[in-house]
């Protein structure tokens, strides 16, 4: 059972740092494998941390282990001989297959494996609709170039017309159009009174449409004489 050094039973036992002189060499940085002017190494558990920050960028790198964290390292450490842990910290291999089997890395591991499904499914199901949306592009293009073409000629001349009509209904056309009116009606009261003068028509045909014209004509002269006095002429 390995014990941490400080405690009783492993007073009299060499360092690690003496053990291991030779022709292992640790793969670690100076900065994860202790400097050469302190006797004692790292602990595993600032190892197994800085290490796993290398294999990231600095911006990629996670916040540092809560003390629950910690203990769950420790507790997965303490178990291991010296020798395990010496292979730990100087085999790059040991060390990856040692990060693989912790809790954490399966899960990011995991939900790393299912991001990445998920997205080279959306990648298939948007190859998949790509015939669609060509289809479609196209026949916005024609409706663009033929349907609406026609559609806007269709609505310039509706609108024409409708400018025309609104004209023809404004106030000063509706009296124009009604003097018009009163124009005529004398005129044919005139026309039928130089036919009576010569002789052309009978008195009583003569009176009967001469009194017609002449009632039509003055109702018109007063729908005119009350729409010119009025304020929305």
């Amino acid at each position: 059972m390995f014990k941490f050094w400080g405690s009783q039973e492993q007073q009299g036992q060499p360092r690690p740092q003496e053990v291991t002189q030779g022709p292992a060499q640790s793969w670690y940085p100076p900065s994860v494998g202790g400097s050469p002017s302190s006797s004692r190494p790292a602990t595993p558990t600032s190892s197994i941390s800085s290490t796993s920050h290398s294999f990231q960028s600095p911006a990629e790198r996670p916040r540092s282990p809560s003390p629950a964290e910690a203990a769950a390292f420790i507790t997965l450490l303490k178990d291991k001989s010296f020798d395990e842990l010496r292979k730990l910290l100087s085999d790059k291999d040991t060390y990856h297959q040692f990060l693989l089997s912790l809790d954490q890395v399966k899960i990011q591991n995991n939900i790393r494996d299912e991001l990445r499904k998920e997205t080279l499914q959306l990648a298939r199901e948007n190859l998949e609709k790509e015939p669609r949306i060509m289809e479609l592009r196209n026949q916005c293009r024609i409706i663009r170039t033929t349907e609406l073409a026609a559609a806007k000629e269709k609505l310039n001349e509706l609108e024409r017309q409708k400018e025309e009509l609104l004209r023809s209904c404004s106030p000063a056309s509706l009296l124009q159009m009604l003097q018009e009116a009163m124009n005529k009606t004398e005129e044919e009261s005139e026309a039928l009174h130089r036919q009576f003068l010569d002789k052309e028509i009978d008195l009583g045909s003569f009176v009967q449409k001469y009194k017609k014209l002449r009632a039509t004509y003055h109702k018109r002269a007063l729908i005119h004489l009350a729409a010119k006095a009025s304020p929305t002429a």
